[in-house]
């Protein structure tokens, strides 16, 4: 289990996480981001507890997304596939996510909701993951952001299996932090 804790003067957030079965408990005050953290997990395989509270909405969920990247980077193992890809279908929308767990950041979308767009972004960015994500269909916001966590998820539950080899040429992909 990892335990990530940020404080700020605008928000408190603590993160455990492990490499499991899905199970989640998420607070943050906001329902649907909870349950866009939640589906993200049990799709991911990771056992979350997440409690957040902030000043302001955009406060809070950009550094919840920063937590939680940080924490999913410290449980991907040194030898995962690396590369995941899922396509996910939800009533109306159908949404791909393709995920690099090799250590460099990268995001391309868009969402087209700014703040989960921006949630993404920051996600990826303290993951140190490199993700494409492509709307291929969906008007409905709702089902388009849900199908987008679920293939993010799906992708890197993918990514993040223990294949015993480390995948890259370089002959390392996590950084080593002493």
């Amino acid at each position: 289990m990892t335990t990530i804790v940020r404080e700020t003067k605008e928000t408190k957030v603590t993160v455990e996480i492990a490499l499991g079965k899905g199970t989640t408990k998420v607070d943050t005050g906001l329902p649907f981001f909870d349950h866009m953290l939640s589906t993200f997990a049990r799709y991911a395989g990771l056992d979350l507890t997440l409690h957040a509270r902030g000043d302001l909405r955009h406060h809070l969920m950009e550094d919840v997304a920063i937590t939680l990247g940080a924490a999913v980077q410290k449980v991907i193992p040194a030898t995962a596939a690396r590369y995941g890809e899922r396509t996910i279908p939800m009533d109306d929308a159908l949404v791909q996510a393709c995920i690099d767990v090799g250590g460099r950041f990268y995001y391309r979308g868009p969402l087209r909701n700014k703040l989960y767009e921006h949630v993404m972004r920051s996600f990826c960015e303290h993951a140190r993951v490199t993700l494409h994500l492509r709307i291929l269909r969906g008007k409905d916001s709702h089902h388009v952001t849900e199908a987008a966590f679920k293939a993010l998820g799906m992708a890197l539950r993918d990514a993040m299996v223990d294949s015993g080899v480390v995948f890259s040429t370089k002959g390392a992909v996590a950084l080593e932090v002493k």
